[in-house]
């Protein structure tokens, strides 16, 4: 089969193919490695790579197809990961110098889970550095560049992962998600995005951010993809302490037997100002839609919106100082040749490995948990943050899932916001609230600005019902398939 053809497939096409004979796992792995060595070095989707590996992991696939031991839908399909989820013998870098030297001795519960599905694993995947960012700007070995528009950013920080589907380096990865970090960068790419319900996806082996919202979740083509990528990975890990224990439905064939129209609440604090005019244009778009398909449109308020992003960094930077305590130079992170103490190990080793991103989330996390400053920041941000789950709590008893942008502007240029870290945090503003709450949402891609940019829409529901919020993202994401679109890079 041609190359061409391959990696512009869904993973669901690919899975089909491979079930009737009409290719081959190691042709779709062959095809990827060709594809990567024509745009990786424009996109720069990739921080490390083993082909040999990948290669062998398909021919391993396309054994136990023809013994008759297929281990499900996404057996022979590749899976590209961003660096911060373990997988044994793989670097696992985090975007940072002070881990350049580390390989992960053990598997993630989702590099597992994937392993054990079939799913052929392939590289590793540049994001802001410690998943801290909005622009993959941050990363310490170089940017990820949007695939349509080589000139902006893709989002972060999960910008690696999204630039890669959309640049057909992969035809599923996975990313993290913290205030945004996949449906950000999903939406200024042009592709899926899921962060799905705190607890529902195990995060042991992901190397941590803010632990109280940290998510793994996937991107893809389609949210026929994202619901088969979410199911294989989904389910109760007794080795992560936040993991819900509920049982995982078929995500793939609620997207069949969901099929009934429900209402939408649109918040109101969403709709004002600070929106591009072509994103709320695309969104209204959106909108328009799903009231022809006979879903009820209602106005729902969310009044701690413009909360969220303080709140947010004081919650998310007070965890990130706490975890990022234990990269010291004394165990197992890269160590300064220039401490002459172990007080220079410490600081001087975390001083060169850290960028400054980091440095500067870290010193305001450890401000806001100081003797003194504690009450007035972290617990006044935690008791927000309860008021914010409350809001969304109200809003549900009028609707079944809320629609608002993914992002307030298309992606905006290199160095357009990164001297300006305010402007640069408020790019997740649509997010953050999701987070902080614990709910699952996904962004759609919903159109393009006439730059040929593209704009995501972003679907919320209650917790744990991923199930209907797939089925409503896939009624619109079927009639329209702006993520089959692929840009042009030669």
């Amino acid at each position: 089969m041609n190359p061409n053809s391959l990696i512009a497939k869904t993973a669901t096409e690919l899975g089909r193919d491979l079930e009737s004979g009409a290719c081959k796992a190691e042709e779709i792995a062959a095809a990827y490695l060709e594809r990567i060595e024509q745009v990786d070095g424009k996109v720069h989707a990739l921080l490390h790579r083993d082909d040999e590996n990948f290669l062998a992991q398909a021919r391993a696939s396309d054994e136990r197809r023809a013994k008759g031991e297929t281990l499900g839908p996404l057996d022979g399909v590749p899976v590209c990961l961003k660096d911060v989820i373990s997988v044994e013998g793989q670097p696992l870098t985090a975007a940072s110098r002070i881990l350049e030297n580390y390989v992960s001795p053990y598997d993630a519960t989702v590099t597992r889970k994937l392993k054990e599905a079939g799913a052929v694993i392939g590289g590793r995947l540049n994001l802001d550095e410690f998943a801290m960012g909005s622009s993959t700007e941050n990363s310490a070995y170089g940017p990820t560049r949007n695939p349509w528009d080589l000139e902006r950013v893709p989002g972060g920080s999960s910008g690696g992962s999204s630039a890669a589907v959309a640049a057909r380096e992969a035809p599923l990865t996975l990313g993290s998600d913290t205030g945004g970090s996949i449906r950000q960068p999903a939406s200024l790419c042009g592709v899926v995005g899921m962060k799905p319900t705190y607890g529902m996806v195990s995060r042991y082996g992901l190397a941590a951010f803010a632990s109280s919202l940290d998510q793994i979740g996937p991107f893809s083509q389609t949210v026929e993809d994202a619901a088969l990528l979410l199911e294989t990975i989904s389910g109760h890990d007794p080795l992560d302490s936040t993991s819900y224990p509920t049982e995982v439905p078929s995500y793939s064939r609620a997207l069949r037997e969901d099929t009934s129209p429900c209402t939408l609440g649109l918040p109101k604090e969403f709709f004002g100002e600070g929106m591009d005019d072509e994103v709320r244009q695309a969104v209204e778009k959106a909108i328009d839609f799903f009231k022809t398909e006979g879903y009820e449109i209602v106005e729902v308020s969310l009044p701690t919106t413009d909360l969220s992003v303080p709140v947010y960094y004081v919650v998310a930077t007070a965890e990130a100082s706490s975890n990022l305590a234990r990269y010291d130079g004394i165990r197992y992170t890269s160590r300064s040749e220039r401490a002459e103490n172990a007080v220079d190990v410490y600081a001087k080793s975390r001083g060169e490995g850290f960028g400054e991103e980091v440095k500067r989330r870290c010193i305001l996390g450890a401000y806001g948990l100081s003797s003194g400053y504690y009450d007035a920041y972290y617990l006044r941000a935690q008791k927000t943050r309860t008021l914010i789950r409350q809001d969304f709590d109200r809003a549900f008893e009028k609707v079944d899932a809320i629609l608002t942008p993914t992002s307030p502007t298309p992606a905006f240029k290199f160095g357009e916001k990164s001297e300006d870290p305010i402007s640069m945090y408020l790019s997740d503003a649509y997010t953050i609230s999701t987070n902080l709450a614990g709910l699952p949402g996904i962004s759609v891609p919903c159109g393009f600005t006439e730059a040929g940019l593209p704009i995501g829409l972003q679907l919320i529901s209650k917790a744990f019902e991923e199930s209907h919020l797939l089925a409503v993202a896939h009624a619109y994401d079927r009639e329209h398939q702006f993520g089959r679109r692929a840009p042009e890079l030669g």
